[in-house]
């Protein structure tokens, strides 16, 4: 007879949490074994899935552990001895360094338990290190805010050094265009004026620049967190040296203005950082228009955590991917996320013993461990041709870009129902319109039930500022009309934009919204009767499904986000 699994001990301080009343015995267990599958710190998992509020959690540590409680909102992040401990050490452990006086070094934590943190910073810094409790949610903020404001990597680069940064272009070595004079291109304010854009770009988080000419005056605009913002309006009579410098770095023909051109820019901000830019010109009227995506691997590695996923959402989202077999669908409009929603889940499954296999058009976040593919219409290397290719390389995940016709959907189909998981992007406005899509495009019914798991719509939406953001008041009937519920109201606090020197226009930064559609029976059944979408959107409402807008407001409920934010990506 098989002996049971050992319960887990709780820990000092998930039974401290216990005396202090904040958890039953029972909810403490289960949270406690929670936690440890996820091999997340108890603290982490009760403040991050929202079961206990931060600072009561901290002031019931400080109580029973016997250490002082700090608000790291009184502190200047700036100040902090952030250099004192390895980054790697600060995230793996989450703590900061606050303060060293002498040979004692105080770190702010939110588990005090973690006394490997403690000796491996020991070890590391050859100081004595002592625990300061802090709120675990003000923590995960100020660790990010810190080390983002010690990466000197940008802030140290000069004006000198604007003519000499490492910038190559795309896979063509030589310039084409040869016979064109590039004196004025290469001329230093020109180099230096287009670097210092790139590089402004960079720092400002921007996703995408705009280059403009128009008959009578020329701009230069960045996206940032999904909005584009003006930032500067050089002389009209430089749009075509600008435009052909750019052209030059990123490997085009500077002779040819006719016809849209690709290309890529790589440019080294650091000795471990550089950063691509995908650049794509297109001839109008008053001169060639010039975008350029920012890509930053760095984007893709982010957690799936930080994405926005509420718990239950994370779970659902978690359990498709770990499955052998079957299709994930991801859907939204262009600069949505899904390119950085796929990668996190694509990170989580790249081991060693996996073979991944992605087909995109095009790679834009080069992962190492996974074999990626740049689909080329031109040269007949289509998403249907690349996906072909995978089935005779013993495939165990296949990640497609875009399910554009018949053709690539019948072969992920099939991938998908043949032992291979297939993570892929549509473009539809919800979770339910897109079974009815794949039923357009001309795949049976039976197909789509047997070989779809999981369906995410998704959107992104401007976090507010966490140093200037405002409570807002707005009348009953206008929250009613909203979506809220009418016993929801006078319960939470709505929070609005004001603006600041941290922030633009009151947001910095942005959260996914999403509906998490698993495929039950119930929906496989209407599936195979033909249903519309309207049909598998009322089942999802009765089997507790939120919807993007309901994922929104849970997020204005939260405070992260404004209720007008919600309104701007969730209409219809």
């Amino acid at each position: 007879m098989a002996t049971p699994a050992a319960t887990p001990t709780l820990s000092g301080l998930a039974r401290s949490l216990v005396k202090e009343g904040l958890l039953s015995e029972a909810d403490a267990q289960v949270h406690y074994e929670e936690s440890l599958k996820k091999r997340m710190p108890i603290v982490r998992y009760l403040v991050g899935n929202k079961i206990l509020d931060s600072l009561g959690i901290a002031k019931t540590i400080s109580k029973e552990f016997g250490l002082p409680l700090f608000d790291l909102n009184s502190i200047a992040l700036s100040s902090l001895p952030i250099k004192l401990v390895n980054e790697k050490l600060i995230r793996q452990h989450h703590v900061l360094p606050l303060l060293k006086r002498g040979n004692r070094l105080f770190l702010a934590v939110s588990d005090p338990t973690c006394f490997q943190a403690l000796d491996e910073i020991k070890f590391n810094t050859r100081l004595s290190a002592e625990s300061i409790v802090v709120e675990d949610d003000k923590l995960t903020h100020a660790i990010e805010t810190a080390l983002e404001a010690a990466d000197t990597s940008m802030r140290d680069l000069m004006d000198a050094d604007l003519d000499n940064l490492e910038v190559t272009g795309g896979e063509v070595d030589e310039l084409r265009g040869s016979d064109v004079d590039t004196s004025e291109i290469d001329d230093a304010p020109i180099v230096r004026f287009v670097n210092k854009i790139l590089l402004d770009a960079i720092k400002k988080g921007a996703s995408d620049i705009h280059v403009e000419p128009y008959e009578k005056f020329f701009r230069i605009r960045f996206r940032q967190d999904g909005m584009l913002h003006e930032i500067a309006n050089p002389p009209a009579n430089l749009a075509s040296r600008l435009s052909a410098r750019l052209k030059v770095m990123s490997r085009m023909d500077i002779a040819e203005r006719r016809i849209p051109q690709d290309g890529r820019i790589k440019m080294a901000i650091s000795k471990t950082r550089s950063i691509d830019f995908r650049v794509n010109t297109c001839p109008t009227l008053f001169g060639e228009k010039v975008v350029l995506r920012i890509l930053d691997p760095a984007s893709a590695q982010i957690g799936i955590e930080k994405l926005g996923f509420e718990p239950e959402q994370q779970e659902a989202f978690l359990k498709a991917i770990s499955k052998p077999y079957g299709m994930i669908l991801v859907t939204g409009p262009t600069g949505s996320g899904k390119t950085v929603t796929l990668y996190t889940a694509l990170n989580i499954l790249n081991q060693p013993d996996v073979n991944i296999s992605t087909a995109e058009d095009p790679v834009e976040i080069t992962v190492a461990g996974i074999n990626q593919v740049n689909v080329n219409v031109k040269t007949g290397l289509t998403f249907a041709e690349a996906l072909r290719s995978f089935l005779r390389q013993d495939p165990d995940i296949i990640m497609v870009g875009e399910v554009r016709d018949l053709e690539t959907a019948e072969i992920a189909v099939k991938a998908a129902q043949t032992g291979h998981l297939v993570l892929s992007t549509l473009h539809t406005n919800d979770a339910p319109q897109t079974l009815n899509r794949l039923m357009q495009m001309g795949i049976p019914a039976f197909n789509i039930a047997s070989s779809v798991l999981l369906i995410m719509a998704q959107r992104l939406a401007r976090r507010l500022c966490e140093y200037c953001k405002k409570v807002e008041s707005l009348p009953p009937e206008v929250l009613l009309d909203a979506g809220f519920r009418e016993h929801e109201l006078g319960t939470f606090v709505l929070y609005g934009p004001v603006g600041c020197d941290k922030c633009t226009k009151g947001y910095k930064g942005r959260v996914g919204i999403y509906q998490v559609l698993p495929i039950t029976e119930s929906m496989n059944r209407i599936i195979l009767e033909g249903g519309n979408s309207l049909q598998i959107s009322e089942q999802a409402k009765r089997e507790g499904i939120a919807d993007l807008r309901e994922s929104g407001l849970k997020k204005v409920k939260a405070g992260v986000t404004s209720l007008a934010e919600i309104d701007r990506v969730t209409r219809d």
